[in-house]
């Protein structure tokens, strides 16, 4: 096994073990619709084994942020299948993130909408809204017959998705947003079924997963988690109680089949998350970046050594949209330029220059 032989996850037949980390790029407007810059974006990308596409909102409420596109309306939809057609055409494969924003939102953002989390906690901080920087408001305490609905959102953004020419979705439980709230001590203080103990807090999570997998079939779906990343506010620092809420999220997650296990952290190959790839039983990708970048000989390790099946990589694929070979090849890399992260243009989107010989 090493980093670009091809593989299968599920119903995703991959050429090669890299996977293009779902990467927030703000270029879908203030309707949240990709157009032929973003098509092109991920068409140039196509080499790598899959595309994960970057966070899409399931619902008006779940939008996080400005130039977000959504998997809401027929016109997103319609932009994502130009997108889809174009990955395709060029030899990819690209599931689509599902994302709801939780309490990283604010009504200034998402059409007047108040967040929702599992507990009416703030973030301490500001978000950037429409309408300029904005201190976190406090979102409304989701009821537990408010979380069907939440659920149907999921599964009806992951049905568009599909419908849309993916082929499959990411839920996104990681990095502070909606399922990740659930999980964390320090934003879900709710009691009851889905508060309290680590298996009540993973609840939540595994019903999402089970509905999605349900509706569009396991082997389509993928769910990426970032344990103890402490971000935006969803701490998880009681090394205890994280092995005890994420081992009883895989083990829920486990006899689900799904496609993969996407582990963002910063040991990928430490005794925790490996118990973690062992008790999911089903391919896992790591993804050791977001304060540091994933190397060329981390990612060649982490396959060839035995710790993941694939691995996630972000900036080097915003800089690199020929990576899978310059890193067959050993060539230089382009450098990513964090100015042109976020932005509505091309520079920084889809000027990187693929390898020219001198």
């Amino acid at each position: 096994m090493n980093l670009f032989s091809p593989t299968t996850f599920g119903e995703l037949n991959l050429t090669n073990r890299l996977v293009m980390a779902p990467l927030t790029r703000t270029r879908s407007g203030k309707d949240g619709i990709p157009g032929p810059m973003v098509a092109e974006h991920y068409a140039q990308r196509a080499s790598l084994g899959l595309i994960v596409s970057e966070g899409t909102y399931p619902s008006h409420a779940g939008r996080g942020f400005p130039g977000q596109p959504g998997l809401v309306e027929p016109e997103q939809l319609e932009g994502w299948k130009n997108v889809t057609d174009a990955v395709h055409a060029a030899g990819g494969q690209i599931v689509a993130q599902v994302m709801h924003a939780g309490r990283v939102s604010h009504e200034a953002t998402n059409g007047g909408h108040t967040p929702v989390a599992p507990s009416a906690i703030a973030i301490d901080g500001e978000t950037r809204t429409y309408e300029g920087k904005k201190p976190f408001q406090v979102p409304h305490a989701l009821t537990d017959g408010e979380l069907v609905g939440v659920i149907d959102e999921f599964v009806t953004a992951s049905r568009n998705a599909v419908a849309a020419g993916f082929d499959g979705v990411e839920l996104h439980s990681a990095n502070g947003y909606l399922l990740h709230e659930f999980l964390s001590p320090a934003s879900n203080q709710r009691e009851g079924q889905y508060g309290g103990s680590p298996e009540n807090r993973a609840r939540f999570v595994i019903e999402v997963a089970t509905a999605v997998a349900e509706a569009i079939g396991a082997g389509r779906v993928g769910l990426r988690i970032s344990p103890a990343h402490n971000i935006q506010g969803a701490l998880e620092t009681d090394s205890a109680d994280v092995l005890a809420t994420y081992g009883a999220l895989v083990d829920g997650l486990a006899p689900l089949g799904l496609a993969y296990l996407s582990i963002l952290h910063a040991e990928p190959a430490g005794a925790f998350v490996q118990e973690l790839r062992t008790r999911f039983g089903g391919p896992v990708l790591l993804n050791s970046g977001f304060a540091r970048i994933t190397t060329r000989d981390e990612a060649l390790s982490l396959v060839s050594d035995g710790y993941a099946e694939g691995v996630v990589v972000g900036r080097p694929a915003i800089a690199n949209p020929d990576l899978v070979y310059r890193w067959q090849e050993n060539l230089p890399l382009n450098t990513p330029d964090a100015a042109t992260f976020y932005g509505d243009g091309p520079e920084g989107y889809t000027d990187y220059p693929t390898f020219e010989p001198s």
